[in-house]
């Protein structure tokens, strides 16, 4: 006798968040300009307590285009000085949001 397993079910593992909790700003960079323009992706600094399918969501909700692939990065934060004092940077994490080809999203 064969026994089928199902996928398992994941639940999330803190607050619910709205989309406009998940997405921060997006970033606006000189390869981030070039990843818009020629692969259609766009980056965003989003909740570090964000899953990939909020993320996926939140951009279709927000800006109303389709969705094509999310990818992340947990970026780690700096050490800085000020004068004697160390400090740090904060953690956070950015989004590559690739979208469908008939879609576009406008900053400027």
């Amino acid at each position: 006798m064969v026994t089928l397993r199902h996928a398992p079910t994941y639940e999330r593992s803190g607050p619910k968040l709205e989309p406009y909790q998940v997405i921060l700003r997006p970033l606006i960079t000189e390869k981030a300009t070039h990843q818009a323009e020629k692969l259609n992706a766009y980056t965003f600094e989003v909740n570090p307590l964000a899953t990939k399918t909020e993320i996926k969501h939140a951009i279709e909700t927000l800006f109303h285009v389709k969705v094509d692939d999310v990818r992340t990065q947990n970026r780690r934060g700096k050490s800085r000085r000020y004068r004697l004092k160390a400090g740090r940077m904060r953690n956070w994490k950015k989004a590559i949001v690739a979208l469908s080809d008939d879609h576009r999203i406008d900053f400027y």
